[in-house]
């Protein structure tokens, strides 16, 4: 386990919350509960049959101390479940929502949105599309976030920047083609992320292959729109751009190629790339060329915090996940201060 993970799960068992597990015929799944609990980092809310799961745990010797369950497979809690959602939201109806509570993911949702647990913990059995799709539909957007997006800590072995050898990256994982709105929620959720997260005062650039108007083209103007519209929604964070990677992280260039004062040229801890295929490209360039190591992707953008694992995760990476989970609830919006 990295020096990262261990300092995450360490703050995480400073306010542990509730966690809720919808994947619950996954024996890793459980050991990750078991050992979310043991560690103190969180109250895992188990979803489905409570003999059904303890059986799977018995069979693979893992305790079930702490757990709380569920039973979505219950058509009495489910009406009941209907029934409180309808009276206190709007987004969708009684019938919706006794028809998507079956679904154990869609269930788990509810749950968060009713404030019975404080983060959903999923993806090693359901695909990332099914997460997002659940997320959407029942938990909604964090305020001024357009769409979903993912960041990722990398860890580069030899580089200096504000935060030693890492940097908060994004997209890299979900929005292939960003328009200005999105790139802007990317940025702000990004932002409030690696505050959260990390502690950092976030500085964050947006990457493009033009500096301060070193190049025109259309593509460009897309980057400047949505760094003026983060100004305007959040003046709080620290943003600048249209930046190249040199001039975002390299004082000595920014020198050169920033024609006027910046709080982030050549001193940024974030970096937004253009669209995902330069997400996907940058972040597999540092980690096979530069050793990187890149921890995540954390799953951000929504109301209140949801994780999609990856589905070949060992359980320490997961509860890695989950330690950063319980950070983001603590922080309360999605993981925003």
């Amino acid at each position: 386990m990295s020096n990262l993970v261990e300092e995450l799960i360490e703050r995480a068992k400073q306010s542990p919350k509730k966690v809720a597990f919808p994947e619950t015929g996954n024996a890793d799944i459980l050991k990750c509960a078991e050992q979310a609990y043991v560690q103190k980092i969180a109250y895992p809310v188990m979803i489905g049959n409570r003999e059904t799961i303890e059986k799977l745990a018995a069979e693979n010797k893992i305790q079930t101390e702490g757990f709380e369950y569920y039973d979505n497979t219950e058509e009495a809690f489910r009406v009941g479940l209907a029934e409180e959602y309808a009276g206190r939201f709007g987004n969708i109806s009684q019938k919706g929502i006794l028809r998507k509570a079956k679904d154990p993911v869609n269930c788990a949702m509810i749950l968060l949105k009713l404030g019975k647990t404080d983060a959903v913990a999923a993806g090693k059995d359901y695909s990332t599309g099914d997460v997002l799709i659940a997320a959407q539909s029942i938990i909604g957007m964090q305020e001024g976030v357009e769409s979903v997006s993912s960041l990722g800590i990398a860890d580069i072995p030899g580089f200096a920047g504000p935060q030693g050898q890492y940097l908060g990256i994004a997209d890299c994982a979900i929005t292939a083609w960003p328009d200005a709105k999105d790139l802007a929620g990317i940025a702000i959720a990004s932002a409030d992320t690696v505050r959260t997260l990390l502690d950092w005062e976030p500085r964050v650039a947006m990457l493009a292959f033009s500096t301060c108007g070193s190049a025109e083209h259309e593509t460009i103007d897309v980057i400047r729109e949505a760094v003026e519209q983060v100004r305007s929604i959040r003046p709080d964070i620290k943003i600048d751009g249209e930046f190249q990677l040199d001039s975002a992280i390299l004082p000595e260039v920014a020198k050169k190629k920033v024609p006027r004062e910046s709080e982030v040229a050549g001193k940024a801890n974030v970096l937004i790339f253009p669209n995902l295929h330069a997400g996907n490209i940058g972040v597999k360039l540092i980690q096979i060329f530069g050793h990187a190591n890149a921890y995540g992707p954390v799953l951000q953008g929504f109301a209140q915090p949801v994780c999609d694992f990856s589905r070949s995760a060992p359980v320490s990476e997961m509860l890695g996940n989950v330690a950063m989970l319980v950070l983001r609830a603590s922080a309360g919006n999605g993981g925003k201060e």
